[in-house]
């Protein structure tokens, strides 16, 4: 019994031993494996900076049985509101759009299809006003001036386009830096040197993969009648994050 347990325990150690040699000798193959395998490497960059520039989106609107009348006001009121907002921040780029004429008809239970027959009751005509500016320490000073005749109806902060040129060469570099970095990962866990290895191609947003950041989600304001004086509102500009993917093809010598 004992000379049988002494040629089990013997028998165990040799399948040991030419386990570890063959795991041994599989590691040591790896690199010839690796020749000339194409490796596809995805990465990825970020960068971040603080909003400086702010859209806002004002309006007016009137109501008149005159179509004339109410036209005479919003205009008005859009020279004055656009007369004052450049006051307050000389820097400030307007654009006017989408001015707009509607008929207002009398209440009726009858089908509202038939609204081409019936005479209109009165005249809703409004107009909008992008403002864009760079200007935030006076921005809740301009809006509030603004709000004693315009609504504001949008609000939106990004970046200024010559910040984000500089945040693309940031995160071009990131997102490369970061390409580098796996490369020699994959390297080093498959055991090669990075010296070994040769870049076939470099694609920079993937393809299509990437798609331009949405532009943050807009503050709405209800619109708010004209007053002698409107508090400043406070605003929060936050920041932008930018993201670029990139995808890397390398074989090894």
């Amino acid at each position: 019994m004992q000379n049988l347990n002494v040629r089990l325990l013997s028998v165990i150690c040799c399948s040991i031993v030419l386990a570890s040699a063959s795991v041994s000798a599989q590691t040591a193959i790896a690199p010839e494996q690796s020749h000339g395998t194409l490796i596809t490497v995805p990465a990825y960059g970020e960068v971040t900076h603080a909003n400086d520039e702010a859209h806002a989106t004002l309006s007016v609107e009137e109501q008149d049985k005159d179509r004339a009348t109410a036209a005479s006001r919003v205009n008005l009121k859009m020279k004055q509101g656009a007369e004052v907002i450049k006051h307050e921040d000389p820097t400030a780029t307007l654009k006017t759009r989408g001015y707009y004429t509607y008929a207002v008809y009398a209440n009726d239970v009858s089908n509202s299809s038939n609204n081409k027959l019936k005479q209109p009751v009165g005249w809703r005509v409004g107009q909008y006003l992008d403002v864009t500016t760079t200007n935030l320490s006076d921005f809740p000073k301009t809006v509030a001036a603004a709000q004693q005749l315009l609504s504001l109806n949008g609000l939106q902060f990004g970046l200024a386009p010559a910040t984000s040129r500089k945040l693309d060469q940031q995160r071009i570099e990131a997102a490369y830096q970061n390409l580098t970095e796996r490369i020699a990962s994959i390297a080093k866990a498959m055991g090669r040197n990075v010296g070994d290895v040769v870049l076939e191609s470099v694609d920079f947003e993937a393809s299509g993969a990437y798609a331009p950041q949405a532009a943050p989600a807009m503050k709405r304001f209800a619109a708010q009648a004209a007053t002698p004086s409107i508090e400043e509102p406070s605003f929060e500009p936050g920041e932008t994050t930018q993201e670029l993917r990139v995808v890397g093809k390398i074989k090894f010598k």
